[in-house]
Protein backbone atom coordinates (compact mmCIF):
# COMPACT_ATOMS: atom_id res chain seq x y z
CA UNK A 1 0.00 0.00 0.00
CA UNK A 2 1.68 3.69 -1.14
CA UNK A 3 1.32 6.76 0.96
CA UNK A 4 -0.76 8.38 -1.94
CA UNK A 5 -3.95 9.94 -1.10
CA UNK A 6 -7.07 7.27 -1.58
CA UNK A 7 -9.32 8.41 -4.40
CA UNK A 8 -12.78 9.08 -4.05
CA UNK A 9 -14.01 6.49 -6.08
CA UNK A 10 -11.91 3.80 -3.98
CA UNK A 11 -13.26 5.22 -0.43
CA UNK A 12 -16.99 4.66 -2.00
CA UNK A 13 -15.81 1.77 -2.68
CA UNK A 14 -15.00 1.01 0.57
CA UNK A 15 -17.92 2.48 2.05
CA UNK A 16 -20.17 0.12 -0.47
CA UNK A 17 -18.40 -3.20 0.97
CA UNK A 18 -19.79 -5.51 3.63
CA UNK A 19 -16.59 -6.56 4.14
CA UNK A 20 -16.24 -3.40 7.02
CA UNK A 21 -20.21 -4.22 7.99
CA UNK A 22 -21.38 -6.50 10.41
CA UNK A 23 -21.74 -10.31 9.83
CA UNK A 24 -23.65 -12.72 11.75
CA UNK A 25 -21.20 -16.01 12.46
CA UNK A 26 -23.92 -18.90 14.31
CA UNK A 27 -24.73 -17.03 17.48
CA UNK A 28 -22.49 -14.32 17.57
CA UNK A 29 -22.58 -10.93 15.80
CA UNK A 30 -19.23 -9.80 14.13
CA UNK A 31 -18.55 -5.77 14.00
CA UNK A 32 -17.26 -6.50 10.32
CA UNK A 33 -15.69 -9.66 8.64
CA UNK A 34 -12.26 -8.88 8.80
CA UNK A 35 -10.68 -11.72 11.23
CA UNK A 36 -7.39 -12.06 13.04
CA UNK A 37 -5.76 -14.81 11.91
CA UNK A 38 -4.15 -17.17 14.76
CA UNK A 39 -0.49 -15.98 14.97
CA UNK A 40 2.37 -17.80 17.72
CA UNK A 41 4.47 -14.50 19.05
CA UNK A 42 6.15 -17.07 21.57
CA UNK A 43 5.81 -14.87 24.34
CA UNK A 44 4.55 -17.21 26.95
CA UNK A 45 5.66 -17.34 30.83
CA UNK A 46 6.89 -20.79 32.61
CA UNK A 47 4.36 -23.19 32.97
CA UNK A 48 3.15 -22.41 29.17
CA UNK A 49 1.01 -19.30 30.78
CA UNK A 50 0.12 -16.31 28.15
CA UNK A 51 2.20 -13.54 29.18
CA UNK A 52 1.76 -10.37 30.86
CA UNK A 53 1.26 -8.11 28.12
CA UNK A 54 -1.35 -10.54 26.01
CA UNK A 55 -4.34 -8.44 27.45
CA UNK A 56 -2.78 -5.39 26.06
CA UNK A 57 -2.04 -7.06 22.52
CA UNK A 58 -5.18 -8.24 21.88
CA UNK A 59 -6.88 -5.51 23.47
CA UNK A 60 -5.22 -3.57 21.18
CA UNK A 61 -6.52 -5.51 18.13
CA UNK A 62 -10.50 -6.35 19.01
CA UNK A 63 -12.12 -4.46 16.42
CA UNK A 64 -11.38 -7.13 14.43
CA UNK A 65 -14.87 -8.84 13.54
CA UNK A 66 -13.21 -12.05 15.23
CA UNK A 67 -9.76 -12.85 17.17
CA UNK A 68 -8.38 -16.40 17.21
CA UNK A 69 -5.90 -16.69 19.54
CA UNK A 70 -2.45 -17.87 19.19
CA UNK A 71 -2.27 -21.58 18.45
CA UNK A 72 -2.46 -22.94 21.95
CA UNK A 73 -1.28 -26.05 23.05
CA UNK A 74 -3.90 -28.72 24.68
CA UNK A 75 -1.46 -30.70 26.31
CA UNK A 76 2.21 -31.30 27.45
CA UNK A 77 2.13 -33.53 25.14
CA UNK A 78 0.87 -31.50 21.94
CA UNK A 79 3.59 -28.32 22.54
CA UNK A 80 6.45 -28.05 19.65
CA UNK A 81 8.17 -24.96 20.45
CA UNK A 82 9.14 -22.72 23.64
CA UNK A 83 7.08 -19.94 24.61
CA UNK A 84 4.00 -20.89 23.74
CA UNK A 85 0.72 -20.95 26.09
CA UNK A 86 -0.90 -24.05 26.76
CA UNK A 87 -4.78 -25.06 28.12
CA UNK A 88 -4.64 -27.74 29.76
CA UNK A 89 -4.04 -26.41 33.56
CA UNK A 90 -6.27 -24.25 36.31
CA UNK A 91 -3.27 -21.38 36.45
CA UNK A 92 -3.76 -21.34 32.09
CA UNK A 93 -7.41 -21.28 32.14
CA UNK A 94 -7.10 -18.39 35.18
CA UNK A 95 -4.36 -15.91 32.77
CA UNK A 96 -6.58 -16.77 29.71
CA UNK A 97 -9.73 -15.47 31.81
CA UNK A 98 -8.09 -12.30 32.27
CA UNK A 99 -7.21 -12.11 28.22
CA UNK A 100 -10.97 -12.85 27.15
CA UNK A 101 -12.39 -10.44 29.39
CA UNK A 102 -10.45 -7.74 28.48
CA UNK A 103 -11.16 -8.13 24.92
CA UNK A 104 -14.83 -8.56 25.34
CA UNK A 105 -14.69 -5.26 27.62
CA UNK A 106 -13.17 -3.68 24.71
CA UNK A 107 -16.08 -5.38 22.44
CA UNK A 108 -14.25 -7.74 20.92
CA UNK A 109 -15.27 -11.49 20.25
CA UNK A 110 -12.17 -14.56 20.91
CA UNK A 111 -11.96 -17.88 19.80
CA UNK A 112 -9.44 -20.06 21.26
CA UNK A 113 -7.13 -22.38 18.33
CA UNK A 114 -6.64 -25.90 20.19
CA UNK A 115 -3.05 -27.26 19.10
CA UNK A 116 -1.34 -30.26 19.55
CA UNK A 117 1.88 -30.46 17.08
CA UNK A 118 2.60 -34.21 17.04
CA UNK A 119 5.64 -34.58 15.73
CA UNK A 120 6.62 -30.71 14.96
CA UNK A 121 8.46 -31.41 18.37
CA UNK A 122 11.69 -32.09 20.12
CA UNK A 123 12.58 -34.49 23.23
CA UNK A 124 13.80 -31.48 24.98
CA UNK A 125 10.20 -29.73 24.91
CA UNK A 126 8.89 -32.79 26.11
CA UNK A 127 7.81 -34.37 29.80
CA UNK A 128 10.93 -36.97 30.65
CA UNK A 129 12.77 -36.49 27.17
CA UNK A 130 9.77 -38.22 25.51
CA UNK A 131 9.79 -38.96 21.66
CA UNK A 132 7.35 -36.34 20.00
CA UNK A 133 4.00 -38.21 18.91
CA UNK A 134 2.60 -39.06 15.33
CA UNK A 135 0.66 -41.03 13.09
CA UNK A 136 3.84 -42.98 11.39
CA UNK A 137 7.38 -43.04 12.83
CA UNK A 138 8.65 -40.95 9.96
CA UNK A 139 11.18 -38.06 10.72
CA UNK A 140 10.16 -34.47 9.35
CA UNK A 141 12.89 -32.34 7.76
CA UNK A 142 13.37 -29.06 9.68
CA UNK A 143 14.73 -27.74 13.19
CA UNK A 144 12.66 -27.23 16.10
CA UNK A 145 12.96 -24.21 17.94
CA UNK A 146 13.92 -25.07 21.36
CA UNK A 147 15.35 -23.55 24.78
CA UNK A 148 19.08 -23.68 23.09
CA UNK A 149 18.21 -22.60 19.65
CA UNK A 150 17.27 -24.43 16.57
CA UNK A 151 18.03 -28.15 16.82
CA UNK A 152 17.34 -31.09 14.20
CA UNK A 153 13.71 -32.15 14.40
CA UNK A 154 13.59 -36.40 15.75
CA UNK A 155 11.99 -39.24 14.52
CA UNK A 156 9.17 -39.48 16.41
CA UNK A 157 7.30 -42.50 17.92
CA UNK A 158 3.87 -43.68 16.27
CA UNK A 159 0.66 -43.58 18.45
CA UNK A 160 -0.70 -46.68 19.71
CA UNK A 161 -4.26 -47.64 19.01
CA UNK A 162 -4.73 -48.00 22.65
CA UNK A 163 -3.80 -44.16 22.77
CA UNK A 164 -5.91 -42.50 20.58
CA UNK A 165 -9.01 -42.42 23.08
CA UNK A 166 -6.39 -40.22 25.01
CA UNK A 167 -6.07 -37.59 22.33
CA UNK A 168 -9.53 -37.14 21.64
CA UNK A 169 -9.99 -36.70 25.39
CA UNK A 170 -6.76 -33.93 25.15
CA UNK A 171 -9.22 -32.15 22.98
CA UNK A 172 -12.61 -32.48 24.99
CA UNK A 173 -10.46 -31.19 28.16
CA UNK A 174 -8.90 -28.54 26.28
CA UNK A 175 -12.27 -27.20 24.91
CA UNK A 176 -14.28 -27.33 28.40
CA UNK A 177 -11.10 -25.07 29.68
CA UNK A 178 -11.27 -22.85 27.00
CA UNK A 179 -14.87 -22.36 28.00
CA UNK A 180 -14.23 -21.85 31.24
CA UNK A 181 -11.49 -19.28 30.41
CA UNK A 182 -14.48 -17.54 28.83
CA UNK A 183 -13.90 -17.41 25.11
CA UNK A 184 -16.45 -16.99 22.37
CA UNK A 185 -15.75 -20.45 20.54
CA UNK A 186 -12.86 -22.16 19.60
CA UNK A 187 -10.69 -23.67 16.35
CA UNK A 188 -9.82 -27.02 16.20
CA UNK A 189 -6.01 -26.56 14.33
CA UNK A 190 -5.73 -29.36 11.24
CA UNK A 191 -3.49 -27.64 9.02
CA UNK A 192 0.33 -26.51 8.48
CA UNK A 193 1.09 -30.04 9.14
CA UNK A 194 0.22 -30.45 12.85
CA UNK A 195 -0.94 -33.81 14.52
CA UNK A 196 -4.66 -33.70 13.09
CA UNK A 197 -2.97 -32.91 9.30
CA UNK A 198 -0.61 -35.67 9.91
CA UNK A 199 -2.97 -37.69 10.33
CA UNK A 200 -4.86 -36.79 7.38
CA UNK A 201 -2.36 -36.83 4.68
CA UNK A 202 -0.50 -40.22 3.13
CA UNK A 203 2.69 -39.10 3.27
CA UNK A 204 3.12 -38.75 6.87
CA UNK A 205 0.04 -41.28 7.64
CA UNK A 206 1.19 -45.32 6.46
CA UNK A 207 -0.46 -46.76 9.54
CA UNK A 208 -2.44 -50.28 8.77
CA UNK A 209 -5.03 -49.95 11.19
CA UNK A 210 -8.52 -48.00 11.22
CA UNK A 211 -6.53 -44.73 11.68
CA UNK A 212 -4.50 -45.40 8.42
CA UNK A 213 -4.66 -46.33 4.92
CA UNK A 214 -7.54 -45.18 3.21
CA UNK A 215 -9.08 -41.53 3.24
CA UNK A 216 -11.93 -42.67 5.60
CA UNK A 217 -9.78 -43.84 8.13
CA UNK A 218 -6.99 -41.08 7.90
CA UNK A 219 -9.82 -38.96 8.56
CA UNK A 220 -10.80 -40.97 11.66
CA UNK A 221 -8.88 -39.21 13.89
CA UNK A 222 -10.30 -35.45 13.10
CA UNK A 223 -13.31 -36.42 12.97
CA UNK A 224 -13.34 -38.30 16.88
CA UNK A 225 -11.76 -34.47 17.86
CA UNK A 226 -14.91 -32.73 16.04
CA UNK A 227 -17.17 -34.93 17.53
CA UNK A 228 -15.93 -34.24 21.37
CA UNK A 229 -14.88 -30.65 20.88
CA UNK A 230 -18.71 -30.02 19.46
CA UNK A 231 -20.34 -31.75 22.16
CA UNK A 232 -18.55 -29.19 24.66
CA UNK A 233 -19.01 -26.02 22.63
CA UNK A 234 -22.28 -27.10 20.23
CA UNK A 235 -21.57 -26.97 16.23
CA UNK A 236 -21.95 -22.55 16.35
CA UNK A 237 -19.09 -22.22 18.39
CA UNK A 238 -16.61 -24.27 16.97
CA UNK A 239 -14.68 -23.72 13.88
CA UNK A 240 -11.49 -25.85 11.77
CA UNK A 241 -8.43 -24.71 10.00
CA UNK A 242 -7.49 -26.40 7.25
CA UNK A 243 -4.23 -26.31 4.43
CA UNK A 244 -4.93 -28.37 1.61
CA UNK A 245 -2.24 -27.15 -0.41
CA UNK A 246 0.46 -26.28 1.61
CA UNK A 247 3.41 -28.14 2.47
CA UNK A 248 4.50 -26.56 5.79
CA UNK A 249 5.66 -28.67 8.53
CA UNK A 250 7.06 -31.15 5.17
CA UNK A 251 3.69 -32.88 4.53
CA UNK A 252 1.91 -33.82 1.40
CA UNK A 253 -0.93 -35.85 0.27
CA UNK A 254 -1.43 -37.91 -3.64
CA UNK A 255 -5.03 -36.42 -3.76
CA UNK A 256 -5.45 -33.75 -1.53
CA UNK A 257 -9.15 -32.67 -3.30
CA UNK A 258 -10.51 -36.34 -2.68
CA UNK A 259 -8.93 -36.21 0.99
CA UNK A 260 -10.59 -32.45 1.71
CA UNK A 261 -13.50 -33.11 -0.16
CA UNK A 262 -14.55 -36.32 1.85
CA UNK A 263 -13.30 -34.33 5.07
CA UNK A 264 -15.48 -31.52 4.88
CA UNK A 265 -18.52 -33.55 3.98
CA UNK A 266 -18.28 -35.31 7.03
CA UNK A 267 -17.55 -31.99 9.00
CA UNK A 268 -21.11 -31.23 7.71
CA UNK A 269 -22.35 -33.32 10.15
CA UNK A 270 -21.66 -31.61 12.80
CA UNK A 271 -22.85 -27.99 11.62
CA UNK A 272 -19.52 -26.10 12.21
CA UNK A 273 -19.91 -22.14 12.44
CA UNK A 274 -17.02 -21.75 10.04
CA UNK A 275 -14.07 -23.89 7.78
CA UNK A 276 -10.90 -21.74 7.99
CA UNK A 277 -8.81 -22.25 4.98
CA UNK A 278 -5.17 -21.48 4.41
CA UNK A 279 -5.21 -20.82 0.41
CA UNK A 280 -2.31 -21.86 -1.10
CA UNK A 281 0.88 -22.55 0.54
CA UNK A 282 1.53 -21.29 4.15
CA UNK A 283 2.93 -18.25 4.38
CA UNK A 284 4.02 -18.31 0.32
CA UNK A 285 2.18 -18.64 -3.22
CA UNK A 286 -1.61 -18.10 -3.22
CA UNK A 287 -0.88 -20.31 -6.60
CA UNK A 288 -3.68 -23.48 -6.59
CA UNK A 289 -1.93 -26.58 -8.68
CA UNK A 290 -4.00 -27.07 -11.54
CA UNK A 291 -6.84 -29.72 -11.02
CA UNK A 292 -7.73 -28.17 -7.20
CA UNK A 293 -10.55 -26.38 -6.68
CA UNK A 294 -11.19 -24.54 -2.80
CA UNK A 295 -14.61 -23.42 -4.39
CA UNK A 296 -16.09 -26.86 -4.27
CA UNK A 297 -15.12 -27.08 -0.69
CA UNK A 298 -16.33 -23.51 -0.10
CA UNK A 299 -20.08 -24.98 -1.70
CA UNK A 300 -19.79 -27.92 0.09
CA UNK A 301 -19.69 -26.58 3.38
CA UNK A 302 -22.77 -25.64 5.10
CA UNK A 303 -21.30 -23.14 7.34
CA UNK A 304 -19.23 -19.79 6.54
CA UNK A 305 -16.12 -20.18 5.00
CA UNK A 306 -13.22 -17.96 6.22
CA UNK A 307 -10.28 -17.47 3.39
CA UNK A 308 -6.62 -17.18 4.48
CA UNK A 309 -3.18 -16.49 2.87
CA UNK A 310 -1.69 -13.74 1.32
CA UNK A 311 -4.59 -11.68 1.32
CA UNK A 312 -5.06 -7.23 1.40
CA UNK A 313 -7.42 -4.72 0.63
CA UNK A 314 -7.70 -5.43 -2.60
CA UNK A 315 -7.99 -9.35 -2.54
CA UNK A 316 -10.50 -8.81 -0.04
CA UNK A 317 -12.76 -6.77 -1.58
CA UNK A 318 -12.76 -8.95 -4.86
CA UNK A 319 -13.33 -12.03 -2.73
CA UNK A 320 -16.36 -10.25 -1.43
CA UNK A 321 -17.77 -8.84 -4.62
CA UNK A 322 -17.24 -12.42 -6.20
CA UNK A 323 -18.72 -13.98 -3.17
CA UNK A 324 -15.71 -16.55 -3.02
CA UNK A 325 -15.43 -16.02 0.92
CA UNK A 326 -17.58 -15.08 3.56
CA UNK A 327 -15.15 -13.87 5.74
CA UNK A 328 -11.32 -12.86 5.29
CA UNK A 329 -8.53 -13.34 8.19
CA UNK A 330 -5.37 -11.76 8.02
CA UNK A 331 -2.27 -12.87 9.95
CA UNK A 332 1.02 -10.90 9.57
CA UNK A 333 -0.89 -7.37 8.81
CA UNK A 334 -2.37 -7.26 12.30
CA UNK A 335 1.11 -7.89 13.98
CA UNK A 336 2.53 -4.68 12.64
CA UNK A 337 -1.19 -3.01 12.25
CA UNK A 338 -3.07 -3.31 15.95
CA UNK A 339 -5.83 -0.80 14.09
CA UNK A 340 -5.55 -2.72 10.62
CA UNK A 341 -9.60 -2.62 10.36
CA UNK A 342 -9.51 1.40 10.33
CA UNK A 343 -6.29 1.68 8.25
CA UNK A 344 -8.23 -0.91 5.61
CA UNK A 345 -11.79 1.27 5.64
CA UNK A 346 -9.65 4.67 5.29
CA UNK A 347 -6.58 3.25 2.92
CA UNK A 348 -4.30 4.08 5.14
CA UNK A 349 -0.51 3.23 4.85
CA UNK A 350 0.34 0.40 6.90
CA UNK A 351 3.06 -0.26 9.03
CA UNK A 352 5.61 -3.11 8.40
CA UNK A 353 6.67 -6.19 10.80
CA UNK A 354 9.53 -6.20 11.85
CA UNK A 355 10.87 -9.72 11.53
CA UNK A 356 13.65 -9.38 14.76
CA UNK A 357 10.89 -8.95 17.05
CA UNK A 358 8.42 -11.28 15.73
CA UNK A 359 8.99 -14.16 17.81
CA UNK A 360 9.58 -14.05 21.69
CA UNK A 361 10.96 -11.52 23.55
CA UNK A 362 9.14 -8.23 25.40
CA UNK A 363 6.67 -5.11 24.85
CA UNK A 364 8.81 -4.22 21.34
CA UNK A 365 7.67 -5.42 18.70
CA UNK A 366 4.19 -6.38 20.09
CA UNK A 367 2.36 -4.09 22.17
CA UNK A 368 4.07 -0.92 20.49
CA UNK A 369 3.45 -0.61 17.40
CA UNK A 370 1.03 2.97 16.59
CA UNK A 371 -1.91 3.32 15.05
CA UNK A 372 -2.78 5.23 12.47
CA UNK A 373 -3.94 8.04 14.15
CA UNK A 374 -1.07 7.95 16.65
CA UNK A 375 1.48 8.01 13.57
Amino acid sequence: MTNAVPSNAALARNASSDLFKPFQLGALQLSNRIVMAPLTRSRAKEDDLPGDLAAEYYVQRASAGLIISEATQISQQGKGYVFTPGIYSQPQVQAWKKITDAVHAAGGKIFMQLWHVGRISHPSIQVDGALPVAPSAIKPEGQSYTKDGFVPMVTPRALDMSEMPGIVEQYRTAAQNAKAAGFDGVEIHAANGYLLDQFLRDKTNQRTDAYGGSIENRARLLLEVTAAVVQVWGGDRVGIRISPLSGFGDIADSNPQALFTYVVEQLNHFHLVYLHAIEGDTGGTRTVPGGFDLQILRRLFNGSYMANNGYDLELALAARDADTADLISFGRPFIANPDLVERLRVIAPLNTPDPATMYGGGAGGYVDYPTFKAS
